[in-house]
């Protein structure tokens, strides 16, 4: 039977065949775990190579740095993450998985929307392990629970919105082992040119130029305040202006992408 048109289903709909969709996604994660080692070793590689190898130089210590550096440093993680959307995607498509779901009648947005909204499960595994083992370092919250799941949060909702940019390259780009190459020259200038891992003060002006609108920059000042004390919500806002700002742009992108990529 021939699928409906996706303009007569409405928004409501779309919404429930997305969550259907997501849970697919977290299915595929439970039945193949391997595909987390990602988000897995890489936190604690992370955390261990920069803790100790520029600790001593850039806080004099690398238990200071550690309470500097891991707010940041989760925010990077998720920003990683992220890249696994495009991917998994790309892959479905190389196996021939959407076929089926243009067949289907669900909205065309679903197959994107559930991909997203099942890493979320991806996000907070990369958030356990690092948090968990920087806490074994040493690391310790200096607010309180509510601040701390409030950071979280924000991380996570920053991190589907990247998503949108995992998912229009891995429509575009035709083989699934290209996707995280083409998305880490994107990820790369935005976490290490940001105040992830030294303050924005020490770097040169042309440099500073880009840290200081970076939303990696304003995400990870609003979770030092949140996490170790300080003002937040004003970064806290900016990141999230950015968040809607890439969506905005990258959701339609990559539905016109999928269009075209898959008829």
């Amino acid at each position: 039977m021939t699928a409906p048109a996706a303009h007569t289903i409405g928004p409501v709909q779309a919404v429930r065949h997305g969550l259907v969709l997501a849970g697919r996604s977290i299915t595929k994660i439970r039945k193949t775990p391997a595909s987390l080692l990602d988000v897995t070793l890489q936190p604690i590689m992370f955390l261990l190579l920069f803790v100790y190898l520029f600790g001593g130089a850039i806080a004099g210590s690398s238990d200071e740095y550690l309470q500097m550096l891991l707010p940041g440093l989760m925010v990077q993680n998720i920003a990683f993450a992220s890249l696994g959307t495009g991917m998994a995607l790309s892959t479905d498509i190389s196996k021939g998985v959407f076929d089926r779901f243009r067949a289907m009648p669900i909205a065309r947005s679903a197959p994107l929307v559930g991909a997203v909204l099942g890493d979320v499960v991806r996000f907070v595994v990369t958030l356990a392990v690092l948090i968990t083992f920087a806490v074994v370092l040493g690391f310790r919250v200096q607010t309180d629970p509510v601040r701390f799941l409030i950071a979280v949060a924000l991380m996570i909702l920053f991190g589907l919105c990247l998503c949108w940019v995992s998912v229009f390259v891995g429509m575009l780009v035709k083989s699934p082992q290209a996707v995280p190459g083409t998305l880490t020259a994107f990820i790369l200038p935005l976490t290490f040119g940001s105040n992830v891992f030294v303050p924005a003060d020490t770097l040169p002006g042309w440099l500073r130029v880009w840290v200081d609108v970076n939303p990696v920059t304003h995400l990870t000042t609003a979770a030092r305040g949140l996490l170790l004390g300080g003002e937040w919500a004003g970064n806290a806002a900016i990141a999230f202006v950015w968040g809607l700002g890439i969506v905005a742009v990258f959701f339609p992108l990559a539905l016109r992408a999928y269009r075209r990529r898959v008829g």
